[in-house]
């Protein structure tokens, strides 16, 4: 992790643009528009970090002011790297001295950056800097790019090198157990590791990052990720708990499959709805498990719960849905094994000779609608991806394939290659 600090108005955001290749956080000259924190996944020259902006330090005893330097705290804490930001137009400030004091004090690796340094003509300013007794200083300019590269330079060299390729594949499926607060994550990781590595306690946010454990089960390797539950926006009121939510959804991104649990006596919530919605637009392959169903047994029939399941997340319908009871270890030995067969079906690939033969079978039950009058001509089928199982149609107007047909080439390649638990991604190209 790579987090950006200093006072307000500094350019932090436009640095954070600057590095991240796009206008992702939102820039103006009004002090303090940064005042959560705000993530963006970077990969250079192999090497790939979490890059965090965060507001800008200033004393107040405004409850903002004071979350704000919470999160640049928790940012500092968190990072391998600071990039402290100073402003080279207004020069060295007690806030500025301040920072660097503090940053001192936990020990961090900091890169001196000092901003709005627009050409040579501006580098005069950047002396008063040294005041800070730093050896070495970084005048940049975020805005225009100005000596940017030789940061960026600096910046990649003080990351560590990425594992060996080995190492990373002795991790194996990654496997994130998400969901609310309080639905029996942790439970679950101690039932599937068979002794407890993670606190099970009934109060909601016990659990406040994302825990990785890798393991072995029938000669296969998993690395298990317990996340902290995902609240609505409108509830999260902890500053640290919405870290966590982060966390949570950072965890997802970064997994094979998402275990996607959901609490049996409170049913399908709309928090559950947008927690799977998470995991399907991010492609990742999904497994759904209805855990504490112990608590509902002679009260309610396993077809019809299911069936509501599958009303309220139509949009998963494609994933393995599970009767689970984490705590009393019931159907947990059925999780690992769908896991397994979605990471599978995940990295499948089928043959473009196999796909064409399909495809001619498909248009021919059911021709591709017209566009403005005329035809719409499908030349060709290609895989060219995995997890998710990513697909492009050749066609000749690729605009006039509507979202009804498009849902319906999606259903029939299901029916045809299953791609069990994953989502599929059909993608439509100009040809004739």
């Amino acid at each position: 992790m790579v987090a950006i600090v200093g006072r307000p108005n500094v350019g932090k955001s436009t640095l954070f643009n600057r590095i991240v290749g796009y206008r992702k956080a939102i820039v103006e000259d009004t002090p303090g528009v940064t005042r959560d924190l705000n993530f963006a996944e970077v990969g250079i020259e192999g090497k790939a970090f979490t890059l965090v902006d965060t507001g800008g330090f200033e004393p107040g005893e405004e409850p903002v002011a004071a979350q704000v330097i919470k999160g640049c705290q928790w940012a500092i804490e968190e990072a391998d790297l600071v990039l402290f930001v100073l402003d080279g137009r207004e020069g060295l400030t007690p806030l500025d001295e301040e920072i660097c004091r503090l940053l001192r004090e936990k020990g961090k690796q900091v890169l001196y950056v000092v901003n709005k340094i627009d050409g040579p003509q501006h580098e005069k300013e950047v002396y008063d800097f040294y005041r800070l007794g730093v050896e070495r200083l970084y005048p940049v300019s975020a805005q225009h790019g100005y000596r940017f590269g030789e940061l960026m330079e600096e910046l990649l060299q003080a990351l560590p090198s990425p594992p060996e390729e080995e190492e990373k594949g002795e991790e194996g499926v990654r496997v994130a157990v998400v969901g609310r607060p309080n639905v029996g994550k942790s439970s679950l990781v101690n039932a599937i590791l068979g002794y407890e590595r993670v606190i099970v306690d009934e109060r909601p946010g016990t659990t406040r990052d994302a825990i990785d454990t890798p393991f072995q089960w029938r000669g296969k390797s998993y690395l298990l990720i317990d996340t902290a539950g995902i609240r609505r926006r409108s509830r999260i009121s902890l500053r640290l708990e919405r870290y966590s939510v982060i966390e949570a959804i950072r965890s997802i991104e970064r997994s094979d499959v998402s275990l996607l649990m959901i609490d049996a006596q409170e049913g399908v919530t709309e928090q559950d709805m947008r927690i799977g919605g998470l995991i399907e637009r991010r492609g990742k392959g999904c497994v759904l498990l209805v855990n504490k169903w112990d608590l509902l047994q002679g009260k309610a029939k396993e077809g019809e719960y299911a069936e509501m399941v599958r009303r309220r997340l139509w949009f998963l319908d494609y994933a393995p849905l599970l009767f689970t009871s984490a705590l009393k270890g019931e159907g947990v030995g059925m999780v690992l094994e769908a896991v397994d067969r979605v990471a599978e079906e995940g990295k499948k690939r089928i043959s473009t000779s196999e796909l064409n033969r399909w495809m001619e079978g498909v248009l021919s039950s059911h021709s591709p609608p017209h566009w403005r009058g005329r035809p719409i001509k499908f030349y060709y089928l290609t895989q060219v991806g995995v997890r998710p199982p990513t697909f492009v149609f050749f066609v000749n107007r690729p605009q006039g394939v509507t979202a009804n047909y498009q849902r319906y080439l999606a259903r029939r390649l299901r029916e045809a290659f299953r791609f069990e638990g994953n989502p599929i991604r059909l993608i439509f190209r100009q040809r004739g």
